[in-house]
């Protein structure tokens, strides 16, 4: 087994004969894991964290696993698939927080929190930049360990999870950019691309990440004419060596450019991210009171509050409202529109990790031995490991590398 890397190797192989308590479970590998998925509470989320198939590969591999009723139906996994995959069916939620390991799409919830017991792990998304102090004091007092998944990295440094959900959105944006079109969803009766003797549609996209690459790709692919705007000369280089399309244009963000730009667009895309907090907001009002009528606006960026000055959340219910008459599609977890696909996304991240902590002593052997799990976790034993967060919210964090050198 490779040697991590991080810094204070030395001290943690020192302190490797210092007495440990086990964070799981003690043991030599292939232990049983005790994990529960819970049905998801929040507002529009319809994924599950684990699929039946994967279920049944961590059953077949000694470990138990408890769902509550319903976690899957909204993706169309019903409880009976699950039973036959081996989990258990648990009625009673407080019954469910029992089990070792947490394992949930939206991060936990108030009462969600209170159900949580110490030295537990919680692995779900953390959307760092809408939680408060107060929500993550809540979390570090019930001494859980907490694991982000959107922060897992792999050993090339990508984040698995981000990227995956960031293909699913990219894809997913350009086919409700189609609907918006149609004239039957309030469009103005185009069809998004193009055909022999009629212009392309013109499509602008902010940000050239993950999002705005697939969305370039789908956009592509159906004859649309693309602009990609981002901040990174880095990552607009990459997206038009990976794309190379002569109906491929891209640019820095520079105001007068961009608004040029979409004057012209049939179609806006935001999906330009920020590392810690709110995102940017690169589009004013203004230069959307200059679009035409009917163009359409999807702000993806909306759960970091959003690109377009005009944005408003809004619902996959009642997902549009029209503003300067430019339709708007402001819902934030656009994957949830296509739950199931995003389902096995995500089970495909989580499994393999669940199944390296079968071969773990305990959890603090599994960490040091995973550097892009240790990256993940943002609470290790009650205290506050992920520095952005505890800058922005004024916590004070230790690094893991040292809490786990102190375990060793």
């Amino acid at each position: 087994m490779e040697q991590p890397t991080f810094g204070f190797s030395e001290l943690a192989k020192q302190a490797s004969l210092q007495p440990k308590e086990a964070l799981i479970d003690a043991g030599n590998g292939n232990k049983s894991l005790f994990i529960a998925i819970p049905k998801e509470t929040t507002l529009q989320e319809k994924r599950v964290s684990l699929t039946p198939s994967s279920v049944q590969l961590l059953v077949n591999n000694g470990s138990e696993v408890w769902v509550e009723t319903g976690a899957g139906k909204l993706a169309k996994f019903s409880d009976k698939e699950y039973s036959e995959a081996g989990a258990k069916i648990v009625f009673d939620k407080k019954e469910l927080f029992k089990a070792d390991i947490i394992v949930k799409v939206e991060p936990p919830t108030e009462e969600e929190i209170d159900l949580l017991n110490s030295n537990q792990l919680l692995i779900s998304a953390l959307q760092h930049g809408a939680k408060s102090d107060v929500y993550v004091k809540k979390l570090m007092a019930k001494k859980v360990n907490a694991m982000a998944f959107e922060l897992l990295k792999e050993d090339d440094g990508l984040y698995p999870l981000v990227r995956s959900m960031g293909e699913i959105a990219g894809l997913a944006a350009i086919s409700i950019a189609s609907d918006l079109l149609n004239s039957d969803n309030g469009g103005k009766g185009e069809m998004l691309g193009g055909i022999t003797g009629i212009p392309p549609t013109e499509i602008v996209i902010i940000g050239a990440g993950t999002v705005g690459e697939y969305a370039a790709k789908a956009a592509l692919g159906k004859g649309a004419s693309v602009k990609v705007f981002d901040l990174s000369l880095s990552k607009l280089r990459r997206l038009q060596n990976n794309l190379g399309s002569p109906h491929l244009y891209t640019s820095l963000l520079h105001p007068k450019i961009l608004t040029k730009a979409l004057q012209t667009a049939d179609v806006a895309i935001g999906c330009q991210r920020n590392e810690e907090g709110r995102s940017l907001v690169i589009v004013t009002e203004e230069m959307v009171s200059k679009m035409k009528p009917l163009s359409v606006v999807i702000d993806i960026s909306i759960d970091q509050g959003g690109i377009f000055e005009t944005s408003e959340v809004t619902t996959h219910q009642n997902p549009t409202f029209v503003k300067y008459d430019v339709i708007h599609y402001c819902v934030p977890n656009i994957t949830s529109l296509v739950c199931r696909t995003a389902s096995y996304a995500l089970s495909n991240v989580l499994t393999p990790l669940l199944l390296k902590l079968t071969d773990a002593k305990d959890l603090a052997d599994f960490l040091y031995y995973n550097i892009g799990s240790r990256n993940g976790m943002y609470i290790y034993k009650g205290h506050l490991t992920n520095k952005h967060l505890g800058k922005r919210l004024n916590i004070y964090h230790k690094e893991i590398d040292l809490l786990l050198a102190a375990h060793m």
